[in-house]
């Protein structure tokens, strides 16, 4: 008995040093245990204060791009079988709303190939897009329903996730970004910024496609694009396009003609980093998949003396000249401070954005708000603890400081958790953690109601004891399930601040479980054990 008391004893103790360590770590000084502190408690942006963006995902964007993508396939595809057209056109949605009304016009298909061009689109789009004959020589291309609502999720799914990876890059950790309900609201993105005071760069990061292009120079580089038609007789070759490289540092504005296909896109990129040349000056430099290096290694390996575009968001950056072969890595040049460089690296390897985004909403919260709110939940925390003490220690005599003491521990567990696993402490958190103290004292009072039936029915102290804590653990696991179980749904439905609640409230309720059922039982096993002759007991 006694040996087995040590061991509880010893868990409870290890318990609390390792909470302690988690919320304060080993500080030498007071500053540096404020430090600790403030480092290992992250606090929300209704706490700790910063800023708040309403984004607005253009999902047409993505439809756009989707049906140009497949006019320039099936204008290959066609190419490729000799079947002629007059034009391949698609219409421009203006609003979000109109988004599913993308369509995609085909123009002058000789009534002799009607069969082979439907053949063709049959084949290849089928599956995303319906296709009307308009009369004997024009087609319309519309996507199904089932697939437009499928792109409108991808392109939130993908935009959030893109946006989470470029704010946290920056190593804004307790940022939040979540889409707003409604109908009225669904293209909607609501990114919290806890601390940010000026979130001018993350919003400049944010509004940067960055998305990179490694193109093959057919021509260039021309002083404008007149010239540069000029050079090919007027006519822009198959498969080509022209792009233009602006003016900077002295250097005048250029035009190449650049093929049409990339040879490396920002997909194949495996990592992205800032980095100083020999003279000092910022670049950032890139790492390719190994897929795409073996794909870059070949073009290079083939295409030494000639040029090479770097293409950034359509602009070209550079055109240097391959002088030997290249494998998985490269360097772009010409990129300014180290800011832009970082920059630069840090949204190539978040990826481009499916879409735009449009500045719907800016709000700065002072911290002033934040130090309110948690002064207010600290009394407002203080005053219940204080009156649920009092009230045990009155009604249930010396067992009320047995009951104190797990209500203790039960919060050091809590906030420790939080500390371990990087969570984020808010107002409803806060809430959470008040709710946590009363369900902690709803056990204590399970188990010690169940302790006074059973000393009444005559049993001894020792054997009530281990009846009221048996006979009430199935009780206290079945009130903690059922709420464990409403938490998560709050969790997979709920917004960040719902969620927060029921994250602190689930950690609460499983700390509740060790220190009400284990820790307590342990108290009063350590209390009857310092007895010869236990006749009574204080509750």
């Amino acid at each position: 008995m006694k040996s087995n008391l040590k061991i509880k004893i010893l868990v409870i103790v290890v318990v609390i040093l390792v909470c302690i360590y988690g919320i304060i770590g080993l500080p030498t000084s007071k500053d540096q245990l404020v430090a600790n502190w403030q480092n290992n408690i992250h606090l929300g942006l209704d706490l700790r204060g910063g800023s708040q963006l309403v984004l607005q995902v253009q999902i047409q964007d993505a439809f756009k791009a989707e049906a140009d993508t497949v006019i320039q396939r099936l204008k290959d595809q066609l190419n490729g079988k000799t079947i002629p057209f007059a034009e391949m056109t698609r219409n421009e949605p203006a609003t979000i709303q109109a988004a599913d009304t993308i369509q995609i016009d085909v123009k002058g298909v000789p009534a002799t190939r009607a069969g082979d061009f439907r053949g063709v689109v049959n084949d290849n789009f089928s599956g995303i897009w319906n296709l009307t004959p308009v009369n004997q020589t024009d087609y319309r291309l519309n996507m199904k329903t089932s697939e437009a609502l499928k792109l409108r999720q991808e392109t939130l799914t993908q935009s959030m996730s893109t946006i989470e990876k470029k704010i946290n890059a920056l190593g804004l950790a307790e940022s939040s970004v979540q889409q707003r309900g409604g109908s009225t609201t669904e293209s909607e993105l609501l990114v919290q910024l806890p601390g940010v005071d000026d979130p001018a760069r993350v919003k400049q990061i944010l509004k940067t496609a960055a998305i990179l292009e490694l193109y093959e120079v057919v021509g260039g580089p021309y002083a404008t694009r007149d010239e540069a038609l000029a050079q090919k007789g007027g006519v822009l070759p198959l498969n080509s396009q022209i792009l233009g490289s602006p003016a900077r540092g002295g250097s005048p504005a250029e035009v190449y003609i650049l093929s049409r296909t990339p040879v490396v896109t920002g997909r194949d990129l495996r990592d992205a980093s800032p980095q100083q040349d020999q003279n000092g000056r910022w670049e950032t430099r890139f790492v390719l998949t190994q897929d795409a290096a073996k794909r870059f290694e070949r073009f290079t390996a083939a295409s030494i003396g000639k040029p090479l575009a770097i293409v950034l968001d359509k602009n070209i950056l550079s055109a240097p000249t391959i002088r030997d072969k290249i494998s998985d890595n490269g360097v772009i040049t010409g990129i300014g401070t180290h800011d832009d460089a970082a920059d630069l690296a840090l949204n190539l390897r978040a990826g481009s954005l499916p879409a735009g985004v449009e500045y719907l909403e800016e709000r700065t919260v002072g911290p002033s708000l934040g130090a309110d709110s948690i002064r207010a939940g600290l009394y407002a925390g203080i005053a219940g603890v204080i009156a649920v003490v009092l009230v045990m220690l009155v009604y249930y005599k010396k067992s009320g400081i047995n009951a104190t003491l797990a209500l203790i521990l039960n919060a050091v567990i809590l906030i420790a958790a939080l500390s371990y696993f990087g969570a984020v402490l808010t107002l409803p958190g806060i809430a959470g953690v008040i709710l946590t103290i009363g369900m902690a004292v709803d056990s204590n009072v399970l188990i010690f109601e169940r302790i006074r039936e059973e000393l009444r029915t005559g049993k001894a102290v020792i054997a009530a004891v281990d009846a009221g804590f048996s006979k009430a653990f199935l009780t206290i696991i079945d009130t903690h399930v059922t709420t464990v179980v409403s938490c998560a749904f709050l969790f997979l439905f709920g917004t960040g601040p719902v969620k927060g609640f029921a994250v602190t409230l689930v950690i609460g309720l499983i700390a509740n479980i060790f220190t009400a059922v284990f820790v307590s039982r342990t108290i009063f096993d350590w209390e009857l054990s310092r007895q010869k002759n236990v006749v009574a007991l204080s509750i």
